[in-house]
């Protein structure tokens, strides 16, 4: 009982989606000690911080989406728990309450660190991971979730990860979020297209149902290259740290998974798709972080 209740909880945080939150924290974390300015605490907290506010906005968005009746027994994509039956969704709407309070215990360490806008960032990410999915007006229903994931799962990571630590900020590190963002909205258009037609009976308007198919694998591959090539920007902007143009290499392991989301429609080929380009951005935010600091 107690192995079966831990595999359900492991299905609701979504683990391969996490690198998501792993990556600009890393990437921040890496640039902080290579300019010489980083701080080993903080930077764990900034993680843990990350890390709970994405499982709890995974764990809202299991809860919210079965409850406006988005999770069917039709949904081709990883199981949700709640739909399943797996956990009572009591247990789990109290879980990502509790989940987003741990969150913002870190953040007060944080906000002691930055100041009153880390705070501020932090109540908007808990705001937007619940009202992605909750509410009369949610915005992942809206199709402003790529934007937002974009937002907070790049400049704002890695930027608030480098500030915290370094009481500093500038350009540079502002471009190195533009990396993980995109590559965090690829992994969101995979799930946007894996789960178009389940999306549009429902009334969930996604970028990827708002404008079609052929929209959205545009957008994956916009994302996946522009990631990939952005290292070539941000060199030429300070004209330092050569390493980092290692990442580029990222482009040739990517080419599989790109061939596999632009060729393939069924639920099972794009939920290998989507944790392979989680994996795609974690190795990219290593290759950052080494090409950073050497």
């Amino acid at each position: 009982m107690l192995q079966s209740s831990f595999k359900s909880w492991l299905l609701a945080i979504r683990p391969k989606t996490l690198p998501a939150g792993i990556a600009p924290v890393l990437m921040g974390t890496a640039m902080a000690f290579g300019d010489g300015i980083g701080d080993v605490l903080t930077a764990l907290v900034c993680l843990l911080t990350a890390l709970l506010l994405q499982i709890g906005t995974n764990l809202a968005n299991d809860y919210y989406d079965f409850k406006k009746g988005v999770d069917t027994i039709d949904r081709v994509g990883p199981v949700r728990v709640t739909q399943a039956g797996l956990i009572p969704p009591g247990q789990v709407k109290a879980a990502f309450i509790g989940v987003f309070a741990l969150a913002a215990v870190g953040s007060i360490y944080l906000v002691t660190r930055g100041g009153w806008m880390i705070g501020v960032l932090a109540v908007l990410a808990i705001l937007s991971g619940i009202f992605y999915t909750a509410g009369k007006y949610p915005l992942g229903y809206l199709g402003l979730g790529d934007i937002l994931v974009f937002t907070f799962f790049g400049p704002v990571a890695v930027a608030g990860t480098y500030y915290v630590q370094s009481l500093e900020l500038n350009a540079a590190i502002l471009l190195a979020g533009v990396a993980p963002g995109l590559f965090s909205v690829a992994i969101l258009t995979v799930n946007n297209l894996r789960d178009m037609d389940s999306d549009r009976k429902s009334g969930k308007k996604t970028l990827a149902v708002r404008f079609g198919r052929g929209f959205a694998l545009s957008e994956y591959l916009f994302c996946v290259l522009g990631a990939c090539i952005a290292p070539v920007f941000i060199y030429m902007f300070i004209e330092d740290h050569l390493p980092v143009l290692t990442c580029v290499l990222i482009i040739l392991a990517a080419v599989p998974t790109i061939k596999k989301v632009l060729t393939r429609t069924e639920g099972v080929a794009l939920n290998a798709a989507l944790a392979a380009t989680a994996r795609l951005l974690l190795a990219y935010s290593v290759l950052f972080s080494i090409g950073w600091v050497l």
